[in-house]
């Protein structure tokens, strides 16, 4: 079994990524093989690129507000307590547009975090 704090584990490196921060709480490191457990902090007007992967994730946002954006333009809110499931190859972003740090655990396929 493996316990953590968040405060203890290290910031991956996101260069060319303005704004937005990620840590590996759990994976292949600890032994999860199967799936990794990551925490990504956007800070204000942080925003992730548009992209998409052949792998789901799943996303519990834990603080703050942001949105997040389909393929088609849409833009749906979202705040502390939402879950999102982002299917494989669905384009998407999320964007904080809130007034504080917007923060998200994702949870996706080892093959996710290659």
């Amino acid at each position: 079994m493996i316990i953590k704090n968040l405060k203890d584990v290290p910031f991956a490196d996101l260069s060319g990524y303005e704004g937005v921060k990620k840590q590996i709480v759990i994976g292949p490191e600890d032994g999860s093989n199967e799936i990794v457990l990551r925490y990504f902090s956007l800070g204000l007007n942080g925003k992730s690129p548009r992209h998409s992967h052949d792998f789901p994730h799943l996303v519990k946002i834990e603080a703050g507000s942001g949105m997040v954006e389909d393929e088609a333009g849409r833009k749906r809110q979202l705040k502390k307590g939402d879950y999102v499931f982002v299917n494989s190859n669905e384009v998407h972003n999320f964007t904080n547009t809130g007034t504080e740090q917007f923060d998200f655990v994702c949870i996706v396929p080892r093959r996710g975090e290659a």
